[in-house]
């Protein structure tokens, strides 16, 4: 099954609120200014399909089911265009298992001052008929996103593609299998999770397979096929001259091709959308995965190196999120610091393993030493970040829940690296090198992380809010004094929250 990782195929319901009172007439202009609203929305990344004007409490109730069981719908926008009598919405939205968005809107942009009359004030009730929808939604405990304005501006339209966008990634989640191929590294704290808990949570599959039976998929690629993704990669990347053919390193470069042959197979043949390895159980494999890995990321696929399925998961939500997007996401990791006084900067990379997607420059393919592993030395893209606005994403288990930390950053151009053979990014964290990091230290947020270039810190936050984790973020705002309540407040809630 060959991966997904666009936006097409989904699709988002919108709904309106409003009741029998009023008549079939001020209904049908319900229905045809609701259709106009959605006719506005046409321009966004997912389809908003308009499907009625709710009146009663069973339609409510029977439409939120249709809604849970068709996975092509990842969420529901709602209006009530009317005033609709919020207890009809009790059952609908106690069955709901969808993200919701409430758009508090109207018709029109402008009021027509000389011509309101009372049809028109009972025609247009949206400000007070959604403040009615408000209360029930709060008194549910119902989590939502509300954007308020007209669809016609843009400020509107960039916040529900938001939300969108992380409704995606939510439902990417819900239906993502992930491979391990061996185990986490050796004792090592932040790469352990509840892998049940993650089910009941993202709804993430996360088993694991012996890393021979992967070595078994990479000794079945053809030849012809090696041969044929060797070619693809002199003709898409810079090439160290030992790789090339005839070179001293050729058989470098044809193992890494067979590698990532295998890993495709194996991945596509069981529907996975994510994966691990880990240097310390690499089995028959003759290198550690590094190019495969980079451009299996490239492609969509979520990846945690050392047996991390919570970076893994990130990446493959981050990737649907970002779909159509510049930019990509990416294994990464704070490896060490420029801490020139008032130009602090972190050095971001990995073994191998950072996705391509974080650059519009052409990575050069070579082969190198890795001092871990036991193996042959393994081929890599070697590259740099484009300078730009990111965000850094960590998912963390903290016993009780899991917490997502993330930090707005900006990655800046970096010097010349002539001895660094690894993909890597230059940053400067908000809102500065040491609030960032003593944030991160406090919150407890892990050291393997996802970059992403691709969407922004609003997407995270109203993804986080879908799946009913913590989030925890850094940015221009923060302050350590307040981070460190923020997160004795969580600690409280999130007790609370979850009963006795």
């Amino acid at each position: 099954m060959t991966l997904n990782t666009t936006l097409d195929g989904y699709e988002v319901w919108f709904v309106t609120g409003s009741q029998t009172l009023y008549g079939d007439e001020t209904l049908r202009q319900v229905a045809a200014q609701s259709q106009q609203v959605v006719e506005g929305l046409g321009t966004l990344p997912v389809k908003v399909v308009y499907k009625s004007v709710l009146t009663d409490p069973d339609g409510i109730r029977r439409l939120a089911l249709e809604a849970n069981a068709r996975d092509e719908v990842i969420g529901l926008i709602a209006w009530m265009h009317t005033f609709s009598p919020a207890k009809m919405w009790i059952a609908g939205l106690d069955a709901l298992r969808k993200p919701l968005l409430h758009l508090h809107t109207q018709a029109n942009v402008e009021l027509p001052w000389n011509d309101i009359d009372f049809d028109f004030m009972n025609l247009n009730q949206a400000a007070h008929g959604d403040r009615e929808f408000g209360y029930i939604q709060t008194r549910l405990g119902v989590p939502r996103k509300t954007v308020v304005g007209h669809v016609s501006n843009p400020i509107v339209r960039r916040q529900i593609e938001q939300w969108q966008r992380a409704a995606a990634g939510l439902a990417a989640s819900r239906t993502l299998k992930l491979a391990r191929f061996g185990d986490n590294m050796r004792h090592v704290a932040v790469t352990e999770g509840d892998k049940t808990e993650v089910q009941l949570r993202l709804g993430v599959q996360v088993n694991t397979w012996g890393v021979n039976e992967l070595a078994a998929a990479v000794t079945q690629s053809a030849d012809a096929d090696i041969d044929a993704l060797v070619a693809e990669y002199l003709d898409l990347y810079e090439v160290q001259t030992e790789l090339l053919r005839g070179g001293e390193r050729h058989q470098s470069l044809r193992d890494g091709a067979a590698i990532e042959l295998g890993l495709r197979s194996f991945l596509e043949q069981g529907g996975f959308g994510a994966f691990t390895t880990s240097f310390e159980d690499l089995g028959a494999l003759t290198q550690l995965p590094g190019l495969g890995v980079q451009r299996l990321m490239a492609e969509g696929y979520g990846f945690g190196a050392e047996g991390d399925w919570k970076t893994a998961i990130l990446i493959r939500i981050a990737n649907v999120m970002g779909a159509g997007l510049p930019g990509g996401a990416s294994l990464m990791e704070d490896y060490t610091y420029d801490l020139l006084p008032g130009d602090e900067k972190i050095l971001g990379a990995h073994m191998l393993e950072v996705s391509p997607s974080l650059t519009t420059a052409t990575p050069r393919l070579e082969v190198h030493p890795l001092g871990i592993g036991g193996k042959d030395d393994p081929v890599r893209l070697v590259f740099t970040a484009d300078p730009g606005p990111a965000v850094v994403v960590a998912l963390s288990d903290m016993r009780d829940r899991f917490r997502l930390v993330a930090n707005v950053v900006e990655n800046v151009s970096a010097p010349d690296l002539p001895k660094l053979p690894v993909g890597r990014a230059v940053w400067k964290p908000q809102p500065d090198f040491t609030t960032s990091a003593t944030c991160w230290l406090t919150a407890g947020a892990a050291h393997h992380t996802v970059m992403t270039t691709a969407v922004g810190i609003d997407v995270w936050r109203d993804f986080a809010e879908m799946a009913q984790i913590e989030l925890l973020v850094i940015d221009e705002d923060t302050t350590v004094r307040g981070f460190q309540r923020e997160v004795r407040w969580n600690q409280a809630y999130y007790r609370l929250a979850q009963g006795l």
